[in-house]
């Protein structure tokens, strides 16, 4: 498709699976939450179950690890008649320590756009889930010297980025947003008057999954975040 990106001056980038690892993290201790309960439930039942319980948790937890460890605990309590063992909470415990604790693994090619467009552009991190393990992320990603404003959200939906664009003083149409999920990246972005860039992770959670029916054609789609320098590097 046909961009022009001339007029933009500020940057927004999504963190998780845009800027590092992150979903891989989620689906290998979903994998192992599901073995510690094989004793009580199919894997499938595990997984659909678990699923259930993050979505009746959003509203109440909100998004990332803590509470992904939580809704464990209540699907471990629930799908075992509370006869899980005590040694299996810990050991459920110690699965979201280990994710929170895990080394970040910046994607390919990011240092490199940071750096090529830090000097042209506004560049700002827009990302959702926990506060502090975002800002622990961010801190040992080594990325924090490329971005002018960082802001950690409770939801990525139009209300949200219309309020931080007004409170940042950013114009609709100066305002480009980078991210891996068309539910939160680009949906709500291109509805308020942006432009939103989808760079697609291998893997996407179920809840950021959007019907074919919201698809649009007003974005563009990029098969590696490298590839935007082809389109911002020429203004």
């Amino acid at each position: 498709m046909e961009v022009d990106f001339s007029n933009i001056k500020v940057i927004g980038f999504d963190a998780d699976d845009t800027l590092w690892v992150n979903e891989t993290y989620f689906r290998e201790t979903e994998e192992r939450f599901a073995d510690l309960l094989e004793g009580y439930e199919t894997k499938n039942k595990v997984d659909q179950e678990l699923f259930k319980k993050e979505m009746d948790n959003l509203e109440i937890y909100g998004y990332g690890i803590k509470g992904f460890m939580l809704s464990m605990i209540e699907s471990a309590l629930e799908l075992s008649n509370n006869k899980i063992p005590q040694e299996t909470i810990t050991e459920i415990l110690n699965l979201g320590k280990n994710m929170i604790s895990h080394p970040v693994e910046l994607l390919d090619g990011v240092e490199e756009v940071l750096s090529s467009l830090v000097d042209k552009y506004r560049l700002i991190v827009l990302t959702k889930g926990d506060l502090l393990d975002q800002e622990r992320k961010l801190e040992k990603s080594g990325l924090s010297k490329y971005f002018h404003h960082v802001e950690v959200l409770s939801d990525k939906k139009e209300s949200n980025y219309s309020n931080l664009l007004e409170h940042l003083d950013i114009p609709v149409d100066e305002f480009l947003m980078i991210g891996n999920s068309l539910k939160s990246d680009v949906l709500p972005i291109l509805n308020i008057g942006a432009q939103a860039v989808h760079v697609p992770f291998h893997t996407t959670w179920a809840h950021e999954l959007v019907s074919e029916t919201e698809l649009t054609n007003n974005h563009l789609k990029l098969n590696h975040l490298r590839d935007i320098l082809k389109y911002l590097n020429k203004h």
